[in-house]
C-alpha cells in the first residue's frame, strides 16, 4: 500500500508519518461524506483536531480528517453563562474570547493546546481545573446514523483524564458540539503555588489568566521548535499508604490528596528525581524545564520517542514502584492502540 500524504504538519510532535488520505471538513455534512467515503472503501479513519496529543507510531493505512468545524454562541441566564462551541474551535483562542467577554471562570486551563472537540476526551485539566468542572454537555454526531446526540456532563463518565468517548463512543461517534456553564459569580481557584501572590479577595480573572500562560510558557516548549504533545505521562494515583512512604524517603514530595483519600503525584518530579531532565535517545529527549514532557530535539523517529517513554517508565518503576501511563494518544496504522502495550 503506497501512502503518500504526509501527517508531519498535523501533529504536534513533527513526527514522519504518512496516511492514504487528509480531508479537511468546515461543516458536519463533509464530516461524515468522507467518514462513510473511507468506510465503503473498508478503509480505517482518523479524525483530528490540532494533532496535540497523539503520537504516530507508524504510518496510518487509512483516511485521516481534519476537523476546523468552528462557531461560538452565547446564551445567559440570570445566574449562569452558557457557551456552546463547535468541536473545530481552538480551546485557548475560546478563552480568549470569553475573557474579552467578560465570562470568566475558565482561565486556569489557558494555553493548553488543542481543539474545542478534544477537550472532553481527555477530561483535561490544570492549576486546579479539569474540564468536567466547567461542562454542561456534549453533542455527539452517530457516523452510522447521522443522528446528533446530546450528553450531560454526568453521562460523559469523566475520570482523570478520561471520559466515555475513549471507550464506547470512540468509533462510532463523534464531537461535534460542547456546552460549558460558568457562573456569573466568579470564584478564583488558587490552590496551586504559582497563585500564592495573590489574595484572593483582589485578584482578578485577568491576571490569573496571565499567570498561566507566563507559567506554562517557562516550563512548555513552542512545538515549532521542539516538537512535542505537552505532558507526556498521566500523574500517577497511589495509595495513601505509598504515598506516606514516599514521603518519608523524600520530605520534598509534591502530594495532593484526591477526594477518594488516595494520592496525586507529579509525574515530572518523580523523572526529575531520576536525574533524567534533558536525556537524550536518539532524537528525542526529555525538555530541561519540564521533565514530564518529551521532545522532538533532532528529527526523532517514532521508536526514538517510545524507546525513550519506555526507560523512563522502568527508570521510575524500578526506583518508586510506581507505573507511569502515558496521556498521550498512541495511533498505529488501523487506529489508535493501547500506549501501555508499547513502553511496559
Amino acid at each position: 500500500m503506497k501512502l503518500t500524504s504526509e501527517l508531519k504538519v498535523f501533529n504536534s510532535f513533527g513526527i514522519e508519518a504518512n496516511a492514504m488520505s487528509i480531508h479537511i471538513v468546515k461543516n458536519k455534512h463533509s464530516l461524515q461524506k468522507q467518514w462513510l467515503n473511507a468506510k465503503n472503501k473498508q478503509l480505517p479513519v482518523l479524525l483530528l483536531g490540532s494533532g496535540s496529543n497523539i503520537l504516530f507510531t507508524e504510518n496510518f493505512e487509512g483516511v485521516v480528517i481534519i476537523n476546523r468545524i468552528k462557531g461560538i454562541k452565547l446564551t445567559e441566564t440570570n445566574k449562569f453563562w452558557h457557551i456552546h462551541a463547535h468541536s473545530g474551535e481552538n480551546w485557548h483562542q475560546l478563552i480568549i474570547t470569553l475573557l474579552n467577554k467578560g465570562i470568566y471562570g475558565i482561565e486556569n486551563l489557558a494555553m493548553i493546546p488543542g481543539c474545542v472537540g478534544s477537550a472532553p476526551i481527555q477530561n483535561i485539566g490544570a492549576y486546579g481545573l479539569e474540564f468536567k468542572d466547567i461542562c454542561e454537555y456534549v453533542d455527539i454526531l452517530s457516523l452510522k446514523t447521522n443522528k446528533v446526540s446530546r450528553l450531560s456532563a454526568n453521562k460523559c463518565k469523566f475520570k482523570y483524564r478520561d471520559s466515555i468517548f475513549k471507550h464506547e463512543y470512540q468509533n462510532t461517534h463523534i464531537i461535534i458540539h460542547v456546552g460549558l456553564i460558568l457562573s456569573k459569580t466568579w470564584s478564583p481557584k488558587l490552590k496551586y503555588d504559582i497563585f500564592k501572590k495573590f489574595n484572593p479577595f483582589t485578584v482578578t480573572p485577568q491576571q490569573i489568566f496571565k499567570t498561566v500562560c507566563q507559567a506554562r510558557k517557562n516550563k512548555l516548549p513552542d512545538p515549532a521548535i521542539f516538537g512535542n504533545a505537552g505532558s507526556f505521562f498521566k500523574n500517577p494515583i497511589i495509595s495513601k499508604k505509598q504515598a506516606k512512604k514516599i514521603k518519608e524517603d523524600f520530605p520534598n514530595c509534591p502530594q495532593y490528596i484526591q477526594s477518594n483519600g488516595k494520592v496525586k503525584l507529579a509525574a515530572g518530579w518523580l523523572i526529575d528525581q531520576c536525574g533524567l531532565k534533558g536525556y537524550e535517545l536518539g532524537g528525542a529527549a526529555v525538555h530541561t524545564k519540564q521533565a514530564l514532557v518529551l521532545i522532538n530535539k533532532n528529527s526523532a523517529s517514532q521508536s526514538n520517542i517510545i524507546n525513550l517513554a519506555k526507560f523512563l517508565t522502568h527508570t521510575i518503576a524500578n526506583r518508586f514502584n510506581i507505573i507511569l501511563e502515558p496521556e498521550v494518544r498512541f495511533i498505529g496504522k488501523k487506529g489508535e492502540i493501547n500506549a501501555m502495550n508499547c513502553i511496559l
